[in-house]
């Protein structure tokens, strides 16, 4: 980690690139702000609008601007990135974990943050319980369970719902729309199910990682349940997150997540697994 302050580029300004920006401007991370992209074309006002009136710019120049990359984007936006950013050895926080379930992205990325001592990083997001589980990986896991629900217009435009024609408008009470493995999940709700991705990484990886989505109209939070059983016994977590008010698809907590994962960064004093 730089001994000078920390400068950070955001690669997405949507809910969580913009809160971070935020966060960056209000002093809550002690950071520099340095360069901000997205394909929206009003980027420049975006930026004006920014106490700290980061540069716009493409990611090839970004890299050599800064110490760390956070990508807020999307999963495509990793396959992209990703191998730009850890190849210049610049460190590299990815939200669309979804992204990894492709194991030869992954293993890739691995090998590019080793090969140019440089960093990968993936905020515990919209869950808790991340630490336990980690340490849990370190014995014998049997099982993790994730059960996610929540209202129907969090999961407006996702493939699973557009392939089979889902009409969630129309649902009079708690649909299960999915069950199936991680791996599989994160494709089917790539800007939905993060956690999944993020779970797996921590236990016992995609495949193994069960996951069931369900939709429910009554829904007014997004919840994640999660149970992990093995060897060191069995942990149960249960989140209702409160929905970021300029994205359905997004916890707030998630936001607060990346935030806190750049504010540790900064820090003399890491607190957890």
């Amino acid at each position: 980690m730089p001994k000078n302050r920390l400068k950070i580029g955001v690669f997405g300004c949507g809910a969580i690139g913009s809160a971070i920006c935020s966060a960056i401007d209000e002093g809550t991370i002690d950071a520099d702000l340095i360069a901000i992209c997205d394909r929206d074309p009003e980027i420049e006002h975006i930026a004006d609008a920014l106490a700290s009136h980061p540069a716009t710019m493409n990611i090839s120049r970004m890299v050599r601007s800064v110490d760390i990359v956070v990508e807020t984007a999307s999963q495509q936006a990793v396959r992209t990135i990703a191998p730009i950013v850890l190849s210049a050895g610049c460190d590299l926080m990815i939200m669309s974990v979804g992204a990894l379930a492709d194991a030869e992205l992954f293993c890739q990325l691995k090998d590019l943050a080793r090969r140019n001592d440089c960093r990968i990083y993936v905020p515990s997001g919209a869950v808790a319980g991340i630490d336990g589980i980690r340490s849990a990986a370190i014995g014998r896991i049997d099982s993790v369970v994730l059960t996610t629900t929540k209202p129907p217009a969090g999961f407006a435009g996702a493939p699973y719902i557009e392939e089979r024609g889902i009409d969630l408008s129309s649902l009079s009470g708690a649909i299960v729309l999915f069950e199936g493995s991680a791996a599989d999940a994160v494709q089917a709700f790539p800007a939905n199910v993060n956690v999944a991705g993020t779970l797996s990484l921590a236990g016992i990886g995609y495949d193994a990682t069960m996951v069931r989505v369900i939709a429910d109209p009554a829904a007014t939070r997004n919840v994640h349940e999660i149970e992990v059983t093995g060897e060191f016994g069995a942990l149960t977590v249960r989140v209702e997150n409160v929905v970021s008010p300029e994205n359905p698809k997004t916890s707030y907590i998630a936001m607060l997540s990346a935030i806190a994962t750049l504010k540790k960064l900064t820090e003399p004093v890491w607190v957890g697994t």
